[in-house]
């Protein structure tokens, strides 16, 4: 400082450095170089919507069972791959067997109940045959009788007009009375048959009739006992669990001796034949969207590695919607959160060998297209 002084005292001026020009060239490129990147980065904001709230999902289906027991056999293991068709869990089937074979016994008690009774309606419908015969035979009669009656009352009215005069003897006269009196007997025992004929055969007709009733209810029986045989088979094969699709098996907490209750969830299968991807996107990001938008997707599994996919579908509602415990504004003091909705997106053209490796709830990073 004291020689500055000096120097300033003796007439001599300091002189200042310029600054080198490199310095505001590369400050320039630099805010070019953001600018340019900043627009650019821009103009891609208005095109594309992006998030890394998106999960792999498929299809998980709960292995259920339809009836109680006790569980037999545990055919399956923790994450294991399953047919369609495999067996999963087997029951104690001890108790749906004897039902099967119950179901059986009265089936078979029921089928010939059926033949009895068809049976009974056979001889009833013989016993009025035999009844309308028996009619036609008394009328027959009565027709025969009708007519001993006219020819002796006839021989009755001569021969007391021959008595009068002594042609014939009082004896005579008396036996062709007689005979005429008999024949009129004859004639009514015939009608009182013929009457007695008609009651069997209204009393035979109504027992046919209710024999015949007896045949519908029998047969009623029949189906019924059918059905509980159906029924008890059906319960039988609900001891034989399944897997209805391919898959893989979850981890199975079931094991063998454990009783479970009709409806119970067993454990889940975790279907093979699908994966998608579930992305959750701000409701202010989807006012652009629509189904069949392009997607760019990134598995945090394969890094480096951008898979093609199409948006599918949207959510009826946002996720806090289906929560367990959905949030309900009216309640007290309401706090705007933005909310998310689940946009289903699937894969196009993935590699099987990626597809087999993919598991629900892996983290994925979407951008869509909005062009």
């Amino acid at each position: 400082m004291a020689q500055d002084n000096i120097k300033f005292e003796q007439g001599e001026v300091p002189v200042k450095k310029k600054k080198s020009p490199v310095f505001y060239i590369i400050v320039t490129v630099a805010v070019l170089v953001a600018i340019f990147f900043g627009f650019r980065e821009y103009q891609y904001s208005q095109v594309h919507e992006e998030t890394d709230d998106a999960q792999i999902a498929a299809d998980i289906s709960p292995v259920i069972s339809k009836i109680s027991g006790y569980v037999s056999e545990v055919k399956v293991k923790d994450n294991q791959f399953v047919k369609k068709g495999d067996t999963l869990i087997i029951l104690d089937n001890r108790d749906q067997k004897m039902a099967v074979s119950q179901a059986e016994a009265a089936l078979g008690t029921a089928q010939s109940n059926v033949t009895s009774a068809q049976a009974g309606s056979q001889a009833a419908a013989s016993g009025i045959n035999n009844s309308r015969a028996a009619v036609q035979t008394a009328n027959a009669q009565i027709e025969a009788a009708k007519v001993n009656v006219w020819r002796t009352e006839q021989d009755m009215k001569r021969y007391s007009e021959l008595v009068k005069d002594h042609s014939i003897t009082q004896q005579q006269f008396e036996q062709a009375s007689a005979a005429y009196q008999s024949a009129q007997k004859q004639l009514q025992v015939l009608v009182d048959q013929k009457n007695q004929a008609n009651v069997e055969t209204g009393v035979v007709t109504s027992q046919s009739n209710a024999t015949y009733q007896n045949i519908g209810v029998a047969n009623s029986q029949l189906k019924q006992r059918q059905v509980d045989v159906e029924n008890a088979k059906l319960n039988l094969s609900y001891t034989v669990i399944t897997a209805k699709e391919n898959g893989y098996v979850s981890k199975i907490p079931v094991q063998v001796g454990q009783f479970i209750q009709a409806g119970s969830q067993l454990f889940s299968l975790v279907m093979s034949n699908q994966k998608w991807v579930v992305a959750n996107y701000k409701e202010t990001q989807v006012e652009k969207m629509i189904e069949g938008q392009k997607v760019e997707i990134e598995i945090d599994a394969y890094p480096g590695q951008k898979f093609q996919g199409t948006i599918s579908s949207f959510s009826p509602a946002t996720g806090s919607a289906f929560a367990l415990l959905p949030p309900d504004n009216a309640s007290g003091n309401f706090v705007k959160v933005v909310q998310r909705l689940p946009i289903k997106i699937t894969f196009d053209n993935l590699n099987e060998d990626i597809m087999k490796k993919l598991r629900v709830g892996m983290n994925v990073q979407t951008v869509v297209s909005l062009k």
